[in-house]
């Protein structure tokens, strides 16, 4: 009797959603609250609702005002437009002659490691910058030093708070050359305690004020613009951005996997093992919270 077909792509999903804020460099932003105030209509279309209120009116003590509803809700659909497919073939001999390393589950590990997880955070920033410049919002293009890295971001977190955004919460995604830069500001006090001579000297600035400042993301994973044909590459277009001043409330990321499933070898696959998945995924600035990010980048050569 032929061995029952599963799609799992919903424990598969739950699985990946663990792994994420771990795995991702921009774990917290794949994670946000956000995630779970949206509806799927379709494959294609989610919404995400919005309440708005009137303000308050003077009292009156001798008289009952009119009542109505002061308040109204909607939705806005959001077409998601990130489908992307992968699988791959193994035969029972290369399983077999490689004790088991191209094993199924060594193999999707090593696509979701270094093929999946990439591609994802390269899409995620750079949707995130075109979403930003598509309200009209123009990129900071400051020459960061020592001498300005925190004016920079001093001006950011100024224009956030004029804003009312949150400063609890708010994340500052930077490359390696940027929090160099930060953990040699010349506005910085660094203290060692040399009571300790045995304990490595710690220069590592990993917050500033109310925000955090989670581990260097790599430049290549911090570009403007990438070409996704198959996988991810740099475009040729493509800025470098150097800092990212972050609110998660600003950000929506729906994944949503339509298919995964391993078949076993089978006359269809030519005795093959058959893997393949599908999702439907995407990212999204939230129109109404359009200043909750802030970018610097280095604009591309003429």
């Amino acid at each position: 009797m032929a061995a029952a077909k599963l799609n799992y792509a919903t424990e598969y999903q739950s699985a990946l959603e663990q792994e994420f804020p771990y795995v991702l460099y921009f774990g917290d932003l794949f994670s946000t609250p956000n995630n779970g105030r949206y509806r799927w209509v379709n494959s294609n279309v989610i919404e995400i609702p919005t309440i708005k209120t009137t303000g308050r009116v003077d009292g009156d003590r001798d008289t009952i005002g009119t009542k109505k509803r002061n308040y109204t809700n909607s939705w806005t659909p959001l077409a998601v437009t990130n489908h992307r497919t992968w699988g791959t073939l193994v035969h029972p001999r290369d399983i077999q002659e490689t004790n088991k390393v191209t094993s199924i589950a060594n193999i999707t590990r090593v696509f979701n490691e270094e093929q999946k997880f990439p591609e994802m955070n390269a899409y995620l920033i750079s949707k995130l910058f075109a979403d930003y410049t598509g309200f009209g919002k123009t990129a900071d293009e400051t020459e960061l030093t020592t001498e300005n890295v925190l004016e920079v971001f001093d001006k950011f977190m100024t224009y956030m708070d004029n804003k009312r955004v949150p400063r609890a919460g708010r994340i500052l995604y930077v490359t390696p050359e940027t929090r160099t830069l930060i953990n040699n500001a010349k506005q910085i006090v660094k203290t060692m305690d040399v009571s300790k001579r045995t304990e490595a000297i710690k220069r590592a600035i990993t917050s500033i004020d109310e925000v955090r400042i989670p581990d260097s993301v790599p430049t290549d994973m911090m570009k403007t613009v990438y070409d996704f044909t198959e996988g991810w590459a740099i475009d040729e277009s493509a800025q470098q951005i150097n800092m990212c001043l972050v609110h998660p409330l600003a950000v929506i990321t729906p994944i949503h996997y339509e298919f995964a499933q391993l078949d076993p070898p089978s006359a269809g696959s030519e005795g093959k093992w058959d893997y393949f998945e599908e999702s439907f995924e995407d990212v999204f600035l939230l129109p109404n919270k359009a200043d909750a990010i802030a970018f610097n980048v280095t604009p591309k050569a003429a």
